[in-house]
């Protein structure tokens, strides 16, 4: 019986252990239930981490358009090249997905990436190098295996190479390459803490409209799995990415090729920067604008963060000549046929020489601006005195930012007080200005003595909803000069440049094909390092002011490069190419005069009608059509209906036909050529810029759609009128004083 109750007594005990175990762990659950924090841990909050999951839904970033629609900016798919290591992820020996060769691998691979860029990274013995990468499950190649094109993944596939994959995500692609890249500005990726990649704007219209341009991200809460993977079958909640505006610009994709081919032509003569800008002289929108040196934004090949057209300052010279003889004229002192003696003047203790220092005797005021004389100005500043010369220059928003689009705009600077500046700055020295306020004070002259806003944006669009969120218009600043006043500058502006008087320094400019007028400057600059005007002829900042057409005006350019190692010939030969491929592109050429108005025509529609009548009605206004196809109606036409056009200008007709022959294009313009494609609808390549020289389809054969027309562009137009010499040396600006020198 002892024996008996011994194991009756271990059983209670088991038993006892039993419960009070059991209550313990109750106690344990209700008191997890009802508290959030246990042992200093937030049990609440480590379970909802563990479940609940959010992740940010990036937004697509808007494209940035022409001002024909095309795309200069925008997001393109893009593949990062992987190598799979591991054998593991091979299941089936007769279908590996891991690298088997790498001396294969490598050897496939180089030939394709070398192919495309002889100096890419990815050669033989790199890629060999990363495949022998020890203890790898998979591994990447860098910056030479990132931002692989479409074309260039297939070209890779079609290796059939075992262990070969990409992943894909997405790149900014500036398909122009080094074009206006300076207004677009580039975007570059960033990656968040999740790994997700977004692309943020830096530089140009990139960088200022960034918020318009990268929308809005969304986001998505959902439940994961112990992995970290979205269960399936659970609710979700969050809101969807809205993507980014649209951004259209106010360039014209072939006038910047012409800008840039120019740009590229003063890149020869080694300055140490250049700026070309053409704008719209009735709105004051910016159609093209080109800078050396430059950078291609897909590259980032960029050493200079600052636009010269709107943040480098500089002494303008004498093309400032245009606005103090505007404002002498407007508060009524200038007399153009009073004479004044040239040569030099005495101003305080300084002495101030016209640039061939002996003048030419006595002159009269409007013979002074046509040879730029520097006596004139001062004379006339003299008269107005420091408070009426400064309005005017500060009313033409000189000592400002215009406000363009831009960041990083400088104002320059008017600050002038004793008698020696007040002369100084009426020919352009002691004072600084940007390339985009000589534009914007040139708009004056155009728009009956109304200055206009630059600007740069067309419009932006919302592409979820398209509508238009903004429409920019012409925005007047103020009146400054009076029509009586613009008239008369453009009278001196146009016997600068076309004059039949050999001293006149704007000849170079010349042109029998448009009337272009203007004003040339040539100012010293301060060296930094000696706080002295640099020596030298090489050292100084040229610079070009012009109106084209005079008598209708529909551009602005200017034009300023610093340490340009030529002459003014070699500017005005430039120059004079870049205006008269500008002026043919738009037909400018035979609207030189308002009185020319017989050779403007508005195309009607022809569209459905036989034809046989299109033509007619169109030979009966001077146009001898184009005529695509046998057919007999009409089924598109270009121009459009209600166009006002040239009589000059190509017209299309394309016909209900299946058959096309391929016309005489040589000579054609890139829109041209591109419009007649578009029209019949055959695929096309063009090589250069400009004019086409010759294409792949000989005139007369009859056309494969199926196939690509390649079209050969040069920028030639077949020169009318050689280039007059002037024997003098243009512009060139009296030192002042070592002891006074200005910045």
């Amino acid at each position: 019986m002892k024996l008996k109750g011994n194991t009756i007594r271990i059983n209670v005990l088991f038993i006892v252990v039993i419960v009070l175990l059991f209550c313990s762990f109750i106690w344990k659950i209700a008191t997890v239930a009802m508290n959030d924090y246990v042992e200093g841990i937030n049990i609440r909050q480590l379970a909802d981490s563990r479940v609940i999951a959010t992740k940010t839904i990036y937004s697509t970033r808007g494209t940035i358009y022409d001002n024909q629609g095309e795309a200069v900016a925008e997001n393109v798919n893009s593949y990062t090249l992987v190598a799979i290591l591991s054998s593991q992820r091979t299941t089936n020996p007769n279908n590996p997905k891991h690298v088997v060769d790498y001396n294969k691998t490598a050897e496939e691979l180089s030939k394709v990436f070398l192919a495309q860029d002889p100096n890419s990274s990815m050669t033989k013995e790199y890629i060999l190098e990363r495949l022998n990468t020890k203890g790898a499950y998979q591994v990447e190649f860098g910056a030479g295996g990132k931002n692989i094109s479409e074309t260039m993944k297939n070209k890779i596939e079609k290796l059939n190479l075992p262990g070969i994959e990409f992943t894909k995500t997405f790149k900014r692609y500036y398909q122009n390459g080094d074009f206006a890249s300076y207004l677009i500005g580039y975007a570059v990726k960033k990656t968040d803490d999740d790994g997700s990649e977004y692309l943020v704007g830096e530089l140009g219209i990139e960088g200022y409209c960034d918020k318009y341009l990268k929308g809005k991200d969304g986001y998505i809460t959902y439940e994961k799995d112990a992995q970290g993977y979205q269960l399936a079958d659970r609710p979700t909640y969050g809101e969807d990415a809205e993507d980014g505006y649209d951004i259209y610009l106010t360039l014209d994709k072939q006038v910047q090729m012409f800008v840039d081919s120019a740009v590229d032509e003063f890149s020869q003569y080694e300055p140490e920067w250049t700026s070309i800008t053409i704008a719209n002289a009735n709105t004051g929108a910016i159609i093209a604008s080109s800078t050396y040196p430059s950078f291609d934004p897909n590259k980032l090949n960029i050493d200079n963060y600052l636009n010269p057209m709107t943040s480098y300052t500089y002494e303008p010279g004498s093309t400032m000549k245009i606005f103090s003889f505007m404002s002498a004229m407007e508060e009524g002192i200038y007399k153009g046929d009073e004479k004044y003696h040239s040569g030099s003047i005495k101003v305080d203790d300084y002495t101030i020489s016209d640039w061939n220092k002996h003048g030419w005797g006595n002159i009269t005021y409007d013979v002074g601006f046509t040879y730029s004389s520097n006596v004139a100005a001062v004379t006339l500043a003299q008269q107005l005195g420091k408070n009426t010369l400064k309005d005017y220059y500060r009313n033409l928003g000189f000592g400002n930012q215009t406000g363009i689009e831009l960041a990083n705009e400088s104002g320059g600077t008017i600050d002038f007080q004793y008698a020696s500046e007040i002369a100084s700055v009426s020919y352009g020295q002691g004072m600084t200005v940007t390339p985009i306020q000589m534009i914007q004070a040139l708009t004056s002259i155009t728009n009956d003595g109304v200055v206009l806003k630059p600007y740069i944006i067309d419009k932006i669009v919302n592409p979820n909803t398209g509508e238009v969120e903004y429409q920019s218009k012409r925005t007047e600043v103020k009146k400054v000069f009076s029509s009586k006043t613009t008239t008369k500058i453009v009278e001196l502006m146009d016997n600068t440049v076309n004059s039949d008087d050999p001293v006149a320094t704007g000849k170079r400019y010349a042109s029998s094909n448009v009337r272009l007028i203007g004003k040339t400057g040539t100012a010293n600059y301060t060296d930094p390092t000696t706080g002295e005007y640099a020596k030298g002829d090489r050292y100084v900042v040229r610079s070009f002011a012009g109106i084209f057409p005079k008598d209708n005006p529909e551009y602005i350019i200017y034009a300023v490069t610093k340490d340009f190692n030529g002459g003014s010939k070699e500017i005005g030969s430039i120059l004079k190419k870049l205006v008269e491929s500008v002026a043919k592109y738009k037909n400018l050429e035979e609207r030189v005069s308002d009185k020319d108005a017989t050779k403007i025509v508005t195309i009607k529609n022809y569209q459905s009608k036989p034809i046989l009548t299109a033509t007619a009605d169109l030979n009966k206004i001077g146009i001898q059509p184009i005529v695509l196809g046998n057919g007999s109606n009409v089924i598109k036409q270009y121009p459009s209906k209600n166009t006002q056009t040239s009589v000059n200008s190509k017209v299309y007709l394309l016909t209900n036909s299946k058959v096309f022959t391929m016309p005489n294009v040589i000579g054609y313009s890139s829109k041209d050529i591109v419009e007649f494609c578009k029209l019949i609808g055959l695929k096309y390549q063009l090589n250069g810029y400009g004019y086409v020289e010759s294409t792949s389809i000989p005139e007369g054969s009859t056309i494969n759609l199926s196939d690509t027309l390649v079209v050969n562009l040069k920028n030639v137009i077949p020169e009318s009128l050689a280039d007059v010499e002037v024997q003098n040396e243009e512009n060139k600006q009296e030192e002042k004083p070592k002891d006074k020198p200005t910045t």
